[in-house]
């Protein structure tokens, strides 16, 4: 806990307050500059639109078009996810589009792929999409579909084909894509515990207590972000950040966690031992809508149970502990859990066939009985409430023919089928103690917050602000930072059930997941994952094509969820042929340095016979392609943009101008694709390959409208409340506790996404493909390279190296082009602790060495307070554009050449991106090639690095006529 004086959080309420008391609206005027714009003349036109300068947030924005060329970027006031928010990202996106080396026609290679210079000539697309059907079918007769593997890059969700279209056109699983690392592990895991991308936190409903958990959303590209958050948190009544590093946003917290980095399982377990000891969890959610009452055999092998779902095809039974009528009698259900009923003082069960529980009598009309508005403040104008129905327990009020009380705590003696007698206890106690590992006093020595420290913020967060809302005090945002350090799904598991017991999932502000709308789930990424009408249902893999996904056998859950191939698998079987071989791929964006070891995954990509890479940039990636394709710009393209996450948004992108060159959009390039190799793309035997309004029409057909009445209406209303949307289409939005309603489960009863249909605190599927005991439960592991677990590296590499952190003017490997952008951040900045700095006789701005056994770098020191002494902070995903070489000099700064290839999360394969320890030294002209500290290409071409370069004038000169 910190005290200072007038902080921004504070003047944001007096100015507030001011603004109320004296009538003034702070949107008045933007209001008058938006009617003024449209004034200007027949040749300027001003177009709605949705920015992708980043990969990740859905910011409205107007694009001002004068004589066919955009000229402007400015926010847009109807889109309440980002609050009108137009970053620096946004505004330079003209630059990216008039690029002068922007790539707008088809290209071949001529050089051999270790060549400097690849020897690109240009040509026609129809010679593009005769040679990849030849070559791709030459090597699916050969090798089999799963020999080409498949990359996309971060939600640009047109461009997104190695999610599913890609899949189902060479019948591979192979889709190597930093969903992995990046917001995947944290669905993974939800859906595991609970349901699908219920990590994502409705942070638009404005939290009464707002905590962001490992991520800058002042800067960066979550689901809400930017001025949007930076507004909420001033608002809050009170602010929590939990990161090692102080961000920009976190220093206007009333309280700041500094956790040791990957620490995060940790200290999510401790403060729930605190809020378990303190009663502040919310019992009627844990008793009724989790495990906790299940009753669990710890000395009997586990036996067949509920079954469940894979995630994209089959089902499994799974095998657990937990206690089931099967096991009490040979004629027993194993589908029903059971429980100890503390009024009838005997055994009850819960039945998971039916969702129910016994003598209970359910049906979607009962949840809308009782209930009200949500209660929230400070909302977005024009932004509705939603609908909470009151909590439901276990009466006849509720719909229980007899009133039971599932025990949550105690020991009870049952005999088995086999004449066996065991004592048995419900979940409840073993989370219990579980948590209690973490008590405060020890979570200290790991996380390194002091344990009254921890258990202040525990307590601010668990402390109903407002109870007579019904609901908790809001979710929590926790981003990617939890997922870089082999621990990920361990860690969202425990801050999903933190969430959970606190009564603040599906609630207001609270976490919900995805955005639901009249699209239908598998519709987020529009021409990303499916096919033309019903076409995807003949030509989705299968149960046996999924088993053969890269790493499965290394990463067994990876069988249950099936969404991705393990990235480091695939480029190991690119080298070494085993257990078969990955000889081709094709690249929808996306790039190899954003997870494992980039010198390695280099090398492996140079092997394939035949890849091809579709981009807006000659870039790393694209230096080891055969073929090389343009694709389109943000303000060339028509789609959806539903928020991803939890904010309850409806905008579309909206085509702004023509495409220049042969650029081709990334849904006509797939559409085109499937065309060359003789595949329909369309349930439509008369129409297999439909234009690209054809498509725009049918993707939104649910609505009741065609594309250009969406278009016309998102022009003149703007932004869609999901919330408001009718629930017959599939709009869920404006209701809460969809798991009371039937709105969370395909099958529509009552219940989450797990086989026992509730939040899983001891995981039956974890039980089920990964039965370690400790992991069933929520759990704790040391980053693999800790010092606590190899004490031994400290005296050669005496650092621990965390990196990930948000740039303002970049996402990821983005933007390192764009004069606006790079002039203001023209090299990648490694902070250090000024005591650190002085240790090792670094100043202000020296380019530093930072190596370790697999690798060495060079980045530029910034001498930060804001980080605790031996941590230093590393920028990911730097490359130079500027350098006219093989790689663009990736392998000069790249953080993660430094990286293991072979350590991962054990779960689900993430990559180990953050914790790990690494020595630093000034980089001098005795140690430096060339004589330069500064980076140099292979000619000692120095890198940009200041806003002087003239360099930079030369891209900032536009070609506005699509020139070669």
């Amino acid at each position: 806990m910190r005290t200072r004086a007038l902080s921004r959080r504070t003047f944001m309420k007096l100015s507030a307050a001011t603004a109320i008391a004296t009538g003034l609206s702070a949107g008045t005027a933007v209001a008058f500059a938006e009617a003024d714009a449209g004034t200007q003349g027949s040749d300027i036109k001003r177009i709605r639109t949705t920015c992708r300068g980043c990969g990740k947030m859905e910011c409205g924005v107007w694009v001002t078009v004068e004589n066919g060329r955009a000229v402007k970027v400015e926010g847009d006031t109807s889109c309440f996810p980002s609050g009108g928010n137009c970053c620096a990202k946004s505004q330079s996106s003209i630059q990216a589009a008039y690029h002068p080396d922007r790539v707008l026609y088809p290209l071949k290679r001529t050089n051999p792929k270790d060549a400097d210079d690849p020897g690109w000539v240009r040509i026609s697309w129809d010679e593009a999409y005769a040679t990849m059907a030849e070559k791709y079918t030459e090597i699916i007769d050969k090798f089999g579909g799963p020999s080409i593997m498949m990359m996309s890059g971060t939600s640009r969700c047109w461009c997104m084909g190695s999610y599913g279209v890609f899949r189902m056109l060479f019948g591979s699983p192979n889709s190597v894509h930093p969903y992995q690392v990046c917001k995947g592990p944290r669905h993974f895991a939800a859906l595991m515990n609970s349901a699908y991308a219920f990590s994502w936190q409705a942070t638009v409903d404005q939290p009464a207590v707002m905590v962001r958990w490992g991520g800058s959303t002042e800067l960066s590209n979550y689901d809400d972000s930017c001025r949007q958050t930076v507004d909420l948190a001033m608002y809050s009544d009170k602010f929590i950040t939990v990161d090692p590093r102080l961000t920009n946003l976190g220093k206007e917290s009333d309280v700041w966690q500094p956790l040791y980095p990957q620490t995060d399982a940790a200290l999510a377990l401790s403060w729930m031992h605190v809020i378990i000891e303190n009663d502040l969890w919310d019992k009627l959610f844990v008793q009724k809508w989790t495990d906790a009452p299940f009753l669990v055999v710890e000395d009997m092998e586990p036996t067949p149970g509920p079954m469940g779902a894979k995630f994209q095809a089959g089902f499994f039974q799974t095998q657990t502990r937990l206690l089931k009528e099967s096991d009490l009698k040979a004629d027993g259900s194993p589908f029903k859990m059971m429980c100890w009923d503390t009024i009838g003082n005997r055994l009850t069960y819960f039945d998971t066939e039916t969702m129910m529980w016994e003598g209970e009598t359910w049906s979607p009309e009962m949840g809308f009985v009782r209930g009200k508005e949500a209660q929230q403040k400070h909302l977005f104008p024009g932004v509705a409430q939603g609908w909470v129905p009151d909590q439901t327990g276990f009466t006849e009020e509720d719909g229980f023919a007899v009133a039971i009380d599932p025990a949550l705590e105690g020991t009870f003696e049952v005999t088995l089928a086999d004449g066996s007698v065991h004592q048995v206890k419900p979940v409840w106690e073993h989370f219990k103690a579980r948590c209690a590992e973490y008590a405060p006093e020890k979570a200290a020595a790991i996380t390194h917050i002091p344990a009254e420290q921890i258990e202040e913020a525990a307590l601010i967060y668990g402390t109903r602000l407002y109870p007579e809302t019904g609901y908790g005090n809001g979710g929590i945002g926790y981003m990617l930072a939890i997922e870089h350090g082999c621990n990920a799904i361990q860690n969202s598991r425990a801050l999903d059930c933190l969430v959970g017991i606190t009564g603040n999932w599906d609630t207001p502000a609270g976490n919900r997941g995805g955005t639901t709308n009249f699209l239908t789930p598998q519709q987020v990424n529009f021409g990303g994952n499916v096919l033309m009408g019903d076409v995807q249902q003949v030509s989705a893999m299968t149960e046996e094509d999924l088993a053969k996904t890269a790493g499965c056998d290394e990463f067994p859950l990876l069988n249950w969820w099936q969404y991705w191939a393990d990235a480091n698998a695939c480029y190991e079987q690119m080298q070494t042929g085993d257990p078969y071989p990955i000889v081709a791929g094709i690249a929808q964006s996306g790039d190899f340095m954003n997870m494992g070891n980039s010198l390695y995954n280099w090398e492996s990509i140079k092997g394939l016979d035949f890849f091809v890479v579709s981009d807006f940039w000659h870039t790393p990636l694209s230096d080891r392609a055969d073929i090389l394709v343009p694709c389109a710009h943000w303000i060339e393209v028509n789609a959806t943009r539903p928020s991803q996450g939890s904010s309850g948004g409806f905008g579309l992108n909206v085509q702004c101008v023509e495409r220049p060159g042969e650029v081709v959009y990334d849904v006509e390039f797939d559409i085109e694709l499937y065309r060359a190799m003789g595949k329909p793309f369309s349930a439509d035997s008369d129409n297999p390959w439909p234009t690209e309004h054809e498509y725009c029409d049918w993707y939104v057909s649910r609505s009741g409208k065609t594309w250009d009445e969406m278009v016309a209406d998102f022009q003149e209303n703007g932004w869609i409340d999901c919330k408001t949307l009718d629930p017959a289409t599939g709009a869920t939005w404006g209701f809460y506790r969809r798991y009371q309603l039937g709105m969370l489960r395909p099958d529509l009863k009552p219940g989450m996404q797990t086989p026992t249909g509730k939040m899983e605190l001891w995981n039956t599927t974890m039980e089920t493909f990964f039965p370690d005991e400790s992991d069933i439960l929520p759990n704790y592991r040391e980053a693999p390279l800790s010092r606590t677990e190899r004490p031994d590296l400290e005296e050669e590499y005496p650092l621990i190296c965390n990196t990930g952190r948000r740039i303002p003017v970049y996402f990821h490997s983005e933007h390192r082009q764009l004069p606006w952008c790079r002039e203001q951040w023209p090299v990648p900045r490694m902070e250090i602790h000024p005591d650190d700095a002085e240790k090792y006789g670094i100043e202000q701005g020296d380019w530093v060495w930072i190596e370790n056994e697999n690798g060495k770098i060079r980045q530029v020191a910034d001498i930060y307070a804001g980080i605790e002494p031996g941590v230093i902070n590393c920028e990911h995903q730097w490359w130079y554009p500027e350098l006219n070489q093989a790689g663009h000099g990736f392998e000069l700064s790249g953080v993660n050449c430094l990286v293991s290839r072979e350590l991962r999360d054990r779960h689900c394969g993430a990559a180990y991106l953050r914790a790990y320890p690494v020595k630093i030294y000034k980089a001098t002209p005795e140690n430096s090639p060339f004589g330069n500290p500064c980076p140099c290409g292979n000619d000692g071409t120095e890198i940009i690095h200041d806003a002087t370069d003239p360099r930079l004038k030369e891209w900032a000169k536009l070609n506005y006529e699509g020139e070669e």
